[in-house]
């Protein structure tokens, strides 16, 4: 890295949320163009930076920015451009010029430790001469933050953040307690933390770094799908993240549960389990609440319910058998009911049938799904309105990116207006969206809960559809009975052959259900890149990126969704002098690529291009689209989601699109493509699992290609083991009763 020392002397641009900007820096020798976050910096003000050269296609050599901090001027014609830049309220350059005529070099040292001479200035009044300092020196605090979080590599944009959280008050704050930030701050971790930590002289065994390292461990728990940690196991990857004696660690863990920090319970088996606060109560309210809902028994009109099921059979053209009459029967007489089966078993035919039967009974019906992709689904199915559960809850987008502290608009105190509410897809909600689906449940209310067990468990913490079935404290219909078995489709009869360990049917001439053998990690992109750019699209004349989706047990390796992705992005959407395109962290955006949102961005503002009065906030976890535009001046992308929703992304949040030509399984879940291509050499085996090959097949409409062997399927098949997650739900449900 290379520093230069110079004045601002004109602001190209600037983003102030992001405290981007581009300036023109006046050095010793020139007039150079920087660029980078450089928030609270005026024209005239004077800066030592540190970066690096780099060249732009149009606008030629630029200097962008790592790091600054500013220097005072010394030169009175310096002070007087900055005193009249319009930083200081009320001070323009009359004024600026009068001050500097009147104190010379010794302006600034009058303003910061005199500021009641400056009413020796014509114009300036005391009260007036003490804001002009109080904003000089907020100016200058603003200035120290910066350098600081600098000196500690934590970067500019957690300046801005600590500023706008702690005022001028934030350098001695976060010296007091660094480890405050990571409640504080969502974009600050253990990590970042722990390094200002470390380096301002916090201890390892300090109190206030253990207790940090303590919920850090736990909160790495939920990303893998623990609600909790039994107490060794907690005590040990504590132990280990914080390099220091397990006996300080458990120390810490006990003076945390006194003080209300973390509640420690005990199982089944007479050990201590460790949880984060929220996620006790969240699986404690769940689990009261499902039991009152339960509790609630209702009584249905048997001609009624006959004469709809007579009805519906008219109408859609599809005839109820007896275990599917008895699911709507269950679900009319209970507060609660469960519906799980697999593919083709007749769940979507079972949930508009009970639209059709509320619907006679004059009950008002909700239904909601947790992707958009889902809910459209249900919608398209049942011809009746279906939303995200997050849009259904009205969730607030002004409060906060994290979703522990996330506040929905509707919960016990306004509560949803229904009478039956169904969800699909619940096997994909997790412990937290279901303690808030729940809080916004009225009294009396009847709840039907849609899903396949067989699924992956939701990608947060928890495992609700499990812990349900497992209590044995509601009423659960399992479809086995195979409906859906168009033009001899071999897709759902496979699925259902993987889910008994047995080996599916391959490569039948006329089938939909095919096996491509290759077995090393190069030949598998390879033909990947083959099935998805040739033999596919020009045997069924289908579209390479809208109908074919490649999906990937594994984010990682040789041929995991990240190899796979560049690949494709290169064969599907080369570089062109017409396309523009933007690297960050490594990864090339490009007009035209296919992206998926990976984490819920509850604050993004949407709208659609077509229907400008159409608008809305929130973009969430797992909706893909395309990169219709990029624009570098203003440093921001446009994306196209697939339901014609726009939203605009600076280039500082690009971490939250990643390339979506391949996706995991887990980041498939509740989504449909018409053909699939699932590759399978090459992962890790712990993901060779039945439930993970069996959720990738069900994703396809039309076609399943696998690519790998015969061997990796039937391994994979008879592979019935299972992620172990920590969740109390279950235990809770059979221990409470309904008051």
């Amino acid at each position: 890295m290379e520093s230069l020392r110079g004045v601002i002397v004109d602001i190209i641009f600037q983003n102030e949320e992001s405290g981007f900007k581009i300036c023109e820096l006046e050095t010793e020798d020139d007039v150079v163009v920087c660029k980078g976050v450089l928030p609270f910096l005026q024209i005239g003000e004077h800066i030592s930076a540190l970066g690096s050269w780099v060249h732009h296609e149009i606008y030629g050599e630029q200097f962008s920015v790592y790091s600054f901090e500013k220097e005072i001027p010394k030169d009175p014609v310096d002070i007087e451009i900055f005193l009249a830049s319009g930083l200081i309220s009320g001070v323009g350059n009359a004024t600026a010029s009068s001050i500097v005529e009147k104190f010379g070099e010794d302006t600034y040292n009058v303003i910061l430790n005199e500021p009641e001479k400056l009413a020796e200035v014509k114009g300036i009044s005391h009260n007036k001469a003490m804001k002009i300092a109080d904003a000089f020196k907020e100016h200058f605090q603003m200035s120290d933050i910066v350098s600081f979080f600098n000196k500690y590599g934590a970067g500019t944009k957690l300046a801005i953040k600590a500023y706008q959280k702690y005022g001028g008050n934030a350098v001695s704050v976060i010296e007091k307690n660094p480890y405050i930030l990571i409640d504080d701050i969502p974009e600050v971790g253990f990590k970042t933390a722990d390094k200002i930590g470390k380096t301002i002289g916090i201890l390892y065994d300090d109190s206030l770094r253990v207790y940090a390292g303590v919920i850090h461990t736990l909160k790495m728990a939920l990303q893998s799908g623990h609600v909790y940690l039994p107490y060794e196991i907690l005590v040990n990857e504590a132990a280990n993240v914080l390099q220091i004696d397990s006996k300080k660690v458990e120390s810490a863990i006990d003076e945390m549960d006194i003080l209300c920090k973390i509640i420690i319970r005990i199982d089944d088996n007479n050990n201590k389990i460790v949880y984060l606060n929220y996620m006790f109560y969240s699986e404690e309210f769940i689990a009261k609440k499902l039991i009152e809902i339960g509790s609630y028994n209702y009584n249905i009109d048997e001609k009624n319910l006959n004469l709809c099921i007579e009805q519906f059979s008219k109408f859609s053209g599809y005839e109820l058998d007896e275990n599917q009459i008895a699911a709507v029967r269950q679900a009319g007489e209970n507060g609660l009911t469960i519906i799980t089966g697999g593919p083709g078993t007749g769940k979507t035919s079972i949930i508009r049938a009970l639209v059709h039967f509320f619907t006679s009974c004059k009950k008002k019906c909700l239904l909601a799904a947790p992707t958009g992709r889902a809910a459209k689904r249900m919608t398209e199915s049942c011809g009746v309105q279906a939303k995200t559960i997050h849009r259904m809850l009205e969730f607030s987008g002004d409060e906060s990116d994290d979703d522990s502290k996330l506040i929905f608009k509707r919960d016990e105190e306004n509560p949803l207006d229904a009478d039956a509410v169904i969800i699909d897809e619940i096997s994909m909600v997790d412990t937290h969206l279901m303690y808030h689906l729940l809080k916004a449940m009225p009294h009396q209310v009847q709840l039907i809960l849609v899903g396949d067990k067989d699924q992956l468990p939701s990608v947060g913490a928890g495992n609700v559809l499990k812990d349900l079935i497992t209590s044995k404290k509601f009423p659960v219909v399992t479809l086995s009975v195979i409906y859906r078995q168009e033009n001899e489709s071999l897709i759902t009869l496979n699925a259902h052959m993987i889910n008994k360990g047995e080996m599916p049917e391959l490569n039948n001439k006329n089938g939909d259900f095919f096996l491509i053998n290759r077995n090393t990690p190069s030949d598998c992109i390879d033909a990947v890149a083959d099935l998805v750019t040739q033999r596919l699209p020009n045997t069924y004349n289908i579209d390479p990126v809208k109908d074919i989706q490649v999906i990937v047990p594994y984010k990682k390796g040789t041929s995991g969704s990240v190899a796979i992705n560049v690949t494709l992005q290169n064969k599907l959407n080369q570089k062109e002098n017409f396309k523009k395109e933007v690297s960050f962290e490594d990864v090339t955006y490009r007009e035209g690529d296919r992206i998926m949102q990976i984490k819920n961005n509850y604050k993004i503002k949407w709208f659609k291009k077509d229907r400008p009065e159409i608008d809305g906030e929130g973009i969430f976890n797992g909706e893909m689209g395309e990169i219709e535009s990029i624009n570098d001046k203003a440093r921001e992308i446009l994306v196209r989601f697939d339901d014609d929703r726009c939203a605009i992304y600076n280039f500082n949040e690009l971490r939250q699109l990643e390339h979506c030509y391949a996706i995991t399984v887990h980041k498939s879940q509740g989504s449909e493509f018409s053909y699939c291509v699932i590759p399978l050499v090459g992962n890790p085996p712990m993901l060779m699992t039945r439930n993970i090959l069996y959720t990738a097949i069900t994703r396809a409409k039309k076609m399943v290609v696998i690519v790998g062997t015969r061997e990796h399927i039937r391994c994979m098949a008879q592979n019935d083991r299972q992620q172990l997650r920590f969740t109390g739900l279950r235990r809770m449900l059979e221990t409470y009763e309904a008051d």
